[in-house]
């Protein structure tokens, strides 16, 4: 397994608390891709919401001004929320990102772990699951096939209409994100495509038995091992110190957590059950970058071999200043620990 290290971001705006308008936050958000770049980043992510809070509601937008400025760094949707999106215009979005990046596109796409966007767009929640699985078979046979034949439910049906424009990547990288349900890993399996797996509380080895089942469902489906890749997005933040990580991160998390908990039934988070997430198997990944890199390089191989690792740093309000500090110890510090572990070729690490 050779690991990429990267970054998400949910363009976090008005849980944030801090003076800036909307569209001075996107062009920083902007700016933290390039840098990410400039520093050797092999990955940044932008996800989508349709939410007050967030302005991600257009990721493919977001990294194509973003590819304008940056030059090796491939760029991705974390995720799209395809389940609520005309597949047709999701692949035309990225196949155009992928030629304006000279073929540095990818998408992650899933579910969503909002629902806003349901009755946004006209759909029903008790159609969750099946609406996604008929996207996804037309997006992958869009990807695979330029003039499309395809019928379904939710969609007028495609009788040889071709998708343009098609992609400088052939094919177009597409990877499923996934939660913590057992039929999210199978599918994924079945179809042969890498997983990214959210990982954002518990103990991270906890997962293994589903990333066991998503590896067992494709082995049986036919594919290798190499096609089945695992990534990890979990929350995090590194700083030059512990206890600094701490001081920036827990108080902008807990509220946001909390926050979001009341929606979800979790309890309010506590100071007690934030250190327990930092603890040795837990999920977050806050900390100086040696103590980071350690933690990534276990949940690797409690999960049997990772590919790709992001950090998601928006959940604790931080201000733009601290997270190009941090973008800058996981480029420079987080990234390098990892190379080092066994370095195969310039630009990947095996763990």
């Amino acid at each position: 397994m050779y690991m990429q290290v990267g970054i998400d971001s949910f363009a976090a705006w008005d849980n944030a608390g801090l003076s800036v308008s909307p569209s001075e936050r996107l062009q920083r958000l902007v700016e933290q891709i390039e840098y990410a770049d400039k520093i050797g980043l092999d990955i940044f992510g932008v996800g989508e919401h349709h939410r007050r809070e967030f302005l991600d509601s257009a990721p493919a937008i977001i990294l194509a001004a973003a590819a304008a400025r940056t030059k090796r760094i491939r760029l991705t949707s974390a995720v799209t929320v395809l389940s609520a999106a005309d597949p047709v215009r999701v692949f035309q979005e990225f196949a155009t990102l992928d030629l304006l990046s000279q073929g540095r596109a990818e998408m992650v796409v899933g579910r969503g772990s909002f629902v806003e966007a349901f009755p946004l767009f006209g759909l029903h929640l008790e159609d969750y699951d099946s609406v996604f699985a008929e996207k996804i078979d037309l997006l992958l046979k869009i990807r695979d096939n330029e003039h499309v034949y395809w019928s379904g439910k939710y969609r007028p049906s495609l009788n040889g209409q071709g998708v343009y424009p098609r992609p400088l990547q052939n094919p177009l990288p597409l990877w499923i994100g996934v939660g913590g349900t057992p039929e999210s890993f199978i599918r994924a399996g079945l179809l042969g495509l890498p997983l990214m797996v959210a990982i954002i509380g518990g103990e991270t080895h906890r997962f293994r038995p589903l990333v066991d089942l998503y590896r067992e469902s494709g082995r049986q489906a036919g594919y290798s091992a190499d096609q089945l890749k695992i990534g990890v997005h979990s929350l995090g933040y590194v700083a030059e110190s512990t206890q600094e990580a701490v001081d920036d991160f827990y108080l902008g998390y807990a509220r946001t957590m909390s926050e979001i908990g009341k929606e979800r039934g979790w309890h309010k988070m506590t100071r007690a059950s934030f250190y327990a997430q930092m603890g040795p198997q837990g999920a977050l990944l806050v900390g100086n970058p040696e103590e980071v890199a350690e933690k990534i390089i276990r949940h690797s191989k409690a999960l049997g071999g990772i590919s790709r690792i992001t950090f998601m740093m928006n959940p604790a309000s931080l201000p733009h200043e601290r997270l190009m500090q941090a973008t800058k110890l996981i480029g420079t510090r987080v990234a390098p620990a990892l190379r080092e572990v066994g370095e195969i070729g310039e630009k990947y690490v095996k763990v």
